[in-house]
């Protein structure tokens, strides 16, 4: 069956030149491609063709400005699209190329948003119908070897810039193609950054810096969109330069700096289904790498187990994120993910081993005006007969909105030496006493 037939053809709304404009431009994209070599174009880099086939549009756009006149600025947008749509990701093009977009949801072809700082806009662009859609999404499917068909409705793929995107086609999106990129940031946030944007604090961030360098296990708990990458990312940049640093990743967003770095990445099955290989049986290669640190991208089911035995012996300073709420919450998420082993293993058994593996949780969360916060720094401490017990040394605490709709709060130690201070000093790092005791920083 012919996928495109899922689609009815729908236009986008608009008024009548809008629609003119619409229609051009996808006469002239269509006797492109009726005159072009498209095995030979495939093969040349953009660069090199646009001359020759810019030439050729404006040629095109003479003969039609008789019935469709366009102003200039009309004419210079319309060779853009056209372009776009022989080489790039038709309308989505502009927006790829925009630093300030983190994400691009399609929710229908004619309703395109972006994230920006965290808070969702609605663009006025639009493709010209769902079939258009569909090819967009075709051509980025196709160009890392993979297939959506009705057969196969959900894929999930990367960009040449390493963007995230999935996408769902009918039956399973009743109103269309779907489409969602998570940009992959080239120009990473460091750690001042963090600090500057008021993140967190500058103590929080030294307490982090040194219980990376000490090799303390930590985990980076948030939702959505927190920021957890960003935070492991800015966590390994503490990592000596020294060590060998093994990461595994369901899809490689994180950018190390360091020399000495292996990256591990997850295969979805091919056209056939089969093989697939999983986080978890790349965490469990890894050990046999010799690493000094395995940093897991995410951690979402059965590699759990094998990251704790991991950290249990001998891999200390290991680095993962996980989507939780709150750091009560990502160790309950660990729990159930042990579980999805199936190996049977007794609850307080599975506990004990998170309790000896994981030293800390930073907990990430995005707030109503689409800031980032570090909401909690805590620190698990051991066994309280069945439960894990753990502690509070950062927190942020809410105080409402501002005027300008900001959110209102204070970072503050909660008073409370944690444990791992003795391991810290122990390994030749100071840090001031009174950064524990119950200072206050507004933000």
């Amino acid at each position: 069956m012919d996928v495109t037939q899922l689609f009815d053809s729908r236009q986008a709304p608009g008024d009548t030149r809008h629609h003119g404009y619409q229609e051009l431009k996808s006469r002239i994209h269509q006797e492109l491609l009726s005159r072009l070599n498209l095995e030979r174009l495939a093969k040349i880099k953009r660069q090199d063709a646009e001359p020759e086939i810019r030439s050729l549009i404006v040629s095109m756009l003479d003969r039609e400005s008789a019935s469709v006149p366009l102003s200039l600025y009309e004419r210079e947008t319309l060779l853009g699209d056209v372009l776009n749509e022989l080489f790039g990701l038709g309308p989505l093009e502009v927006l790829l190329h925009d630093s300030s977009v983190s994400d691009i949801l399609v929710n229908r072809f004619d309703q395109i948003y972006v994230e920006r700082e965290g808070k969702l806009e609605l663009t006025d662009l639009v493709f010209k119908d769902d079939r258009h859609l569909y090819r967009i999404i075709e051509r980025i499917v196709s160009s890392v070897g993979r297939r959506v068909d009705e057969s196969s409705p959900m894929v999930d793929a990367r960009l040449q810039d390493g963007s995230r995107v999935n996408a769902v086609i009918p039956p399973l999106a009743l109103d269309g193609p779907v489409l969602s990129i998570r940009r992959f940031r080239t120009d990473r946030l460091g750690a001042q950054d963090l600090v500057s944007r008021e993140t967190l604090t500058q103590p929080m961030l030294d307490f982090l810096n040194a219980a990376v360098g000490c090799r303390m296990n930590m985990i980076v708990s948030g939702g959505t969109g927190a920021g957890k990458t960003t935070m492991l990312n800015v966590l390994s940049s503490f990592i000596s330069d020294k060590e060998r640093i093994v990461t595994v990743e369901d899809a490689a967003e994180l950018m190390l700096r360091q020399r000495h770095v292996v990256r591990l990445e997850t295969r979805p099955p091919n056209i056939e289904g089969h093989g697939a290989i999983k986080q978890r049986q790349l965490v469990i290669n890894s050990l046999r790498m010799r690493p000094d640190r395995i940093v897991v991208g995410e951690v979402r089911g059965e590699e759990a187990l094998d990251m704790l035995q991991a950290m249990n012996t001998g891999h200390d300073g290991s680095l993962t994120t996980i989507h939780a709420n709150s750091p009560r919450d990502a160790l309950h998420r660990l729990d159930t993910m042990v579980a999805m082993a199936n190996l049977n293993i007794p609850d307080r058994a599975v506990r004990q081993q998170v309790a000896s593996a994981i030293h800390l949780v930073v907990q990430l969360s995005r707030m109503s005006d689409g800031t980032r916060k570090v909401t909690a720094i805590s620190e698990i401490t051991g066994m309280e007969e069945d439960a894990i017990s753990m502690q509070d040394i950062f927190v942020f605490e809410r105080h409402g909105l501002g005027a300008n709709g900001r959110v209102k709060g204070i970072f503050r130690a909660t008073g409370i030496r944690p444990k791992c201070s003795q391991v810290i000093a122990a390994s030749g790092i100071t840090l001031p006493r009174q950064m524990f005791e119950h200072e206050q920083s507004v933000a």
